[in-house]
């Protein structure tokens, strides 16, 4: 199985190899904008089409290597690929046109661009230049096992860094190798609330998440009153900065899960697909809270982690997993008291919170999935000794 990560390193040029890097990216930048209003005009999206009319200007007018300017033409068709999937342009009617403001450099391993330990050797107007960069990391990537791809050069303040793809052959986790499975709810209140095939629950807070988070909110409400362009930029900034300070606290908690959890681990997350349709249904004021939070970055940072430490991801169907209880089996919407976050089970009267009993049930669901079932050791036989029963 096939596992692609982003590495990014950042590389140190001198001065001089400062000033060639500038010219290139901004030359790139330049030629993907022509391209892109070439496209806008045609409505041709087809690479051959869009190649063979513009590859000779680039080369000519903006002193592109080859394989840059068959990069660009790439990078360009990429951005109307988006906004054509995301239905931002359609087939009839006037399209949007990408706006390349940022320096940034589209770069083809062996061709553009080689990577040696400290050595990042790279193509520019004005030929090959070889640049020194810092990272201890790269080295487990520069063994030959490993598939570099194409690479983005990307500048911010004053600083170059390169973003790497990285493709990681591993194996792929069996179910019939599983050892240890683990439930885990995603919500608001707790970010992660999980529970164990040895009877272990934990939870994430997610209260100072959700603070801070108002807090950006409101800002963002004061700067789009104001309405001036230093609200506007101070907009940019903070949004950039508040998806940062998210992804960084998912990789955390993707990263504590895969490590304190050992290999052979399945993880059960509920299938949130659709889950945005269920707004409609909530109060307007709280539709911010539930449709910003980042459960899907969380996943997709999980998933790839997990793969790469012997371990792996499934989603199952989350219905009625906070309303049925995961000692006697009853399911009633009465069960769980979303106000208190309190699960008391109508029937048999087993008490826990609702996230934690989400999990619980999503532990059991995951088990039911593993063929043969005894694959999985559980150390206690009942909920009320800290476990889910076996099915």
């Amino acid at each position: 199985m096939l596992v692609t990560i982003t590495a990014k390193i950042r590389i140190r040029p001198t001065s001089e190899q400062q000033a060639l890097l500038d010219a290139t990216l901004d030359a790139y930048r330049q030629a993907c904008n022509h391209v892109a209003q070439y496209v806008q005009k045609s409505h041709d999206t087809v690479q051959k089409n869009v190649h063979q009319a513009n590859y000779a200007m680039l080369r000519s007018d903006y002193r592109l290597p080859s394989q840059m300017a068959c990069s660009v033409t790439k990078t360009v068709l990429a951005k109307y690929k988006a906004l054509k999937t995301t239905g931002v342009n359609k087939p009839t009617g006037k399209w949007t046109r990408p706006d390349f403001r940022k320096p940034q450099l589209d770069l083809c391993y062996n061709r553009d661009y080689t990577l040696r330990k400290n050595v990042f050797s790279v193509n520019t107007l004005q030929g090959r230049i070889k640049v020194a960069y810092f990272d201890t990391t790269m080295e487990q990537y520069l063994n030959g096992t490993h598939k570099l791809g194409t690479a983005k050069l990307v500048s911010k303040h004053g600083k170059y860094f390169l973003h790497i793809p990285v493709t990681i052959d591993v194996a792929e986790l069996k179910d019939t190798n599983v050892t240890h499975v683990v439930g885990i709810d995603r919500g608001i209140n707790f970010l992660t609330a999980t529970y164990d095939s040895h009877g272990k629950s934990g939870f994430v807070s997610g209260k100072k998440i959700k603070s801070k988070r108002a807090h950006y909110k409101n800002l963002r409400k004061r700067l789009q009153k104001k309405g001036t362009a230093s609200a506007r930029r101070r907009l940019k900034k903070i949004g950039n900065r508040e998806n940062r300070w998210m992804q960084d606290i998912n990789h955390c908690i993707a990263k504590a899960l895969v490590t304190n959890n050992p290999q052979g681990t399945m993880f059960v997350l509920e299938d949130l697909t659709g889950i945005r349709n269920a707004t409609e249904k909530v109060r307007v004021r709280d539709r911010y809270v539930m449709v910003s939070w980042a459960h899907y970055d969380l996943e997709q940072k999980l998933t790839y982690k997990a793969q790469l430490h012997g371990q792996k991801v499934v989603k199952v169907d989350p219905a009625y997993t906070s309303q049925q209880c995961p000692k006697c089996g009853h399911t009633e919407r009465a069960n769980r008291n979303k106000r208190l976050h309190l699960f008391t089970c109508k029937n048999c009267h087993y008490r826990s919170n609702d996230d934690r009993v989400a999990a619980m049930n999503l532990y059991r669901k995951g088990i039911n999935m593993l063929v043969p079932s005894d694959t999985v050791e559980t150390e206690h036989d009942s909920v009320s000794q800290g476990a889910v029963n076996r099915p």
